[in-house]
């Protein structure tokens, strides 16, 4: 089997600053439509949640959209949203068996490239029926986005900034999307041409993205990660590269202060310091921890 990770680490630089882009929310207004009407949708049909599909709703929604693990892989937000499910008490009470999915936490717990074809690897060598499970449910999950997900055009000032950018940075998308999707939504709207990689969750997680492609190869302050989730800011910081964020719900508002100021600001090498900890603190106050059904 070929290494997917390679065309990441073939990665030469050509110009002197490199740029990560986040797909998914960050790039695209895709998350709503996405989870809402592909993921939730086929989660709840799959893993047997229909008498208690309300919660199960909520869960998806918050883990997915509305808290700081937005964003993060469809397999750990699948059993995030089992766990957040079987704990609430109006489940336990309609006595409503979710299932654990301990196939797939084990899978998980050892594999980075968290995708189909690892998946597909790992059921044919095990025949875990959590896995198979796990199987049809994110096939059909990607069956779903293919026939939905159209016509998505990029955030306002998206496109600019990637005019503005390209130039100057070796440019990749960075991302836990199915390749074939992200493919598909980049050349659609021609703003692939922009970027030199598009990477998605067949070439592993999105640190070893940044970590195979950026890191020991640009100079530190020239590595950037554009993300519009904590996932994004781990994935940089845990690289030593500094993070643009793209605020939910404020995206428009985010990318034309990338598009007008922040991209200057890191061409010129004022961007690291106060100005990236002042962005970052706005960040950390649009996504909870708990969820409000806890909170409450």
């Amino acid at each position: 089997m070929s290494d997917p990770q390679a065309i990441l680490r073939d990665h030469k630089p050509e110009k002197d600053f490199f740029i990560g882009i986040d797909s998914d929310g960050c790039a695209f207004d895709t998350m709503e439509v996405k989870h809402k009407d592909c993921f939730c949708p086929m989660t709840v049909k799959h893993w047997g949640m229909a008498a208690v599909a309300k919660y199960a709703r909520d869960a998806w929604d918050f883990v997915n959209l509305y808290s700081k693990t937005r964003g993060c892989n469809r397999f750990l937000a699948l059993t995030r949203v089992l766990d957040l499910v079987a704990e609430r008490p109006e489940v336990q009470r309609r006595g409503v068996e979710i299932p654990r999915a301990d196939g797939v936490r084990s899978w998980a717990a050892r594999e980075t490239k968290l995708g189909n074809p690892t998946l597909d690897a790992e059921l044919e060598k095990t025949g875990d029926p959590d896995l198979k499970r796990a199987q049809a449910w994110s096939y059909e999950v990607n069956e779903q986005i293919a026939a939905i997900v159209k016509g998505v055009a990029p955030f306002p000032f998206l496109r600019e900034s990637l005019k503005k950018i390209h130039t100057q940075a070796d440019v990749i998308v960075v991302s836990a999307t199915p390749i074939e999707a992200l493919v598909r939504e980049w050349e659609e709207h021609d703003i692939d041409k922009y970027v030199k990689v598009i990477a998605g969750q067949e070439h592993g997680s999105k640190k070893e993205h940044i970590a195979l492609a950026a890191k020991g190869k640009y100079p530190e302050g020239k590595i950037l990660m554009i993300g519009d989730a904590p996932g994004d800011m781990k994935a940089a910081k845990e690289n030593g590269a500094l993070f643009y964020p793209i605020n939910p719900g404020a995206e428009e508002q985010s990318w034309q202060r990338f598009h007008e100021e922040a991209a200057d600001r890191f061409f010129a090498g004022t961007y690291a310091g106060d100005y990236e900890t002042k962005l970052i603190a706005e960040f950390d106050t649009y996504l909870p921890e708990v969820p409000p059904w806890k909170a409450s």
